[in-house]
């Protein structure tokens, strides 16, 4: 059964989106991507060709109506219009949180959705607008099967131990526990890896999802082991504006003894620190390793690499070594020079990095002797979520 399959991916002010055509074969060809942005100030239109050619830039004026509903029915009308033909057969979508619930995608309906509502405070500043992108889309269009696909349940097949906080039973059954993110990206590079390099595949490997969001993975035989992140997406390594792993008596301090709020602190921990916390100047690692001479800009740079290399070296311990070593997201493919330091700091094992095919921004950027094969890796989430909404539609 042919029909494009439409991939979104809604936050707090913009809705992404994909469109994927299905062959006579069964495979995914992407026909056009795109965003509307500004959603609440000042909403814009960008949509571009599988190719990367645009297609079309529209822009609103601030509308205090134009809300996620609005965005959707933008792209449904632009691709109904001009964006390939392709009548819709379903939409997936990213949903960050899965919760204890779902270990797997599944097809949306009212239980379903009353749900993943309830994983709301697991996950604030991303369910809620990845929820309301899938209302919007059911309003639009009432009769489109609609399938979410968690951020969290790639991490579900890992060992149960690794699900554990030292907290009473109780609080375990009550879900608190070690979810993991990133899942979509670790899922797909463990598929393109097993294309690229199926003896590595097989093997023992750490993923790096480096970006403003931030977070490793260790994969042993295509399955995952564990992960940095844990109870929310603030956990483990540094990032553009989240601290990572932090003492829980730091957040006791800050309310008992400064008299910060539970509001206070979430804007601490999810807008104020990170990279730009420590840096004072940027969220972007771009720009502050354009800026290394400032002594603000190069620690958070260190402190960024420090604190990968120190999750790198525990995950290596309960993975039992390591055969390879993924970059992906935006600062992992792009920036070689934070390749370069976190090589360097775990040259114990065996890592050599061939410093020109680093820079030059090869494929594979470990040199012949190096024990371990270093990899650089665009990550496809939407790619992954099109193929998982195919599976359970002829599954």
């Amino acid at each position: 059964m042919g029909g494009g399959i439409l991939v979104l991916n809604a936050g707090s002010s913009s809705v992404k989106f994909s469109l994927f055509g299905t062959g006579a074969t069964g495979g995914l060809e992407l026909l056009s991507r795109g965003q509307v942005e500004g959603i609440g100030t000042s909403p814009r239109f960008l949509a571009r060709s599988g190719a990367g050619e645009t297609l079309v830039r529209r822009e609103w004026p601030a509308e205090d109506g134009f809300d996620h509903e609005r965005a959707i029915a933008v792209v449904l009308d632009w691709l109904a219009a001009e964006g390939g033909g392709e009548t819709l057969r379903a939409a997936g979508h990213r949903v960050v949180h899965g919760g204890p619930a779902f270990a797997a995608p599944i097809r949306v309906d009212d239980a379903v959705l009353a749900r993943l509502e309830s994983f709301r405070p697991l996950a604030p500043l991303h369910q809620p607008h990845n929820l309301a992108g899938i209302r919007a889309l059911h309003r639009l269009r009432p009769g489109l099967p609609q399938i979410a696909c968690f951020d969290t349940a790639f991490h579900r097949a890992r060992p149960a131990i690794a699900d554990r906080f030292a907290l009473p039973e109780e609080f375990f059954a009550g879900g608190i526990r070690r979810y993991g993110f990133h899942g979509l990206s670790y899922e797909y590079i463990v598929t393109a890896l097993a294309e690229r390099d199926p003896e590595l595949a097989a093997g023992r490997v750490l993923v790096a999802h480096l970006g403003n969001g931030a977070s490793i993975c260790a994969i042993r035989d295509g399955r995952p082991v564990d992960t940095s992140m844990s109870f929310t997406p603030l956990d483990g390594l540094v990032m553009g504006t989240r601290p990572g792993s932090l003492d829980p008596g730091v957040l006791l301090h800050l309310l008992q003894a400064r008299g910060m709020d539970a509001e206070d602190l979430e804007a601490l921990l999810y807008h104020r620190s990170g990279l730009l916390g420590v840096s004072g100047i940027s969220s972007d690692m771009r720009e502050l390793l354009m800026r290394l001479d400032d002594p603000r800009a190069a620690l958070a740079v260190e402190l960024f690499v420090y604190r990968a290399v120190r999750e790198l070296g525990g995950l290596v311990a309960v993975m039992g070594g390591l055969d390879g070593l993924v970059f992906t997201g935006g600062i992992g493919e792009h920036a070689a020079e934070i390749r370069s330091r976190i090589c360097e700091g775990i040259e114990w094992l065996g890592v050599v990095l061939d410093a020109e095919a680093n820079r030059g921004g090869a494929a594979l950027v470990s040199a012949p002797q190096s024990r371990v094969r270093v990899h650089v890796m665009a990550t496809d989430e939407e790619w992954m979520i099109a193929r998982h909404t195919l599976s359970l539609l002829d599954g």
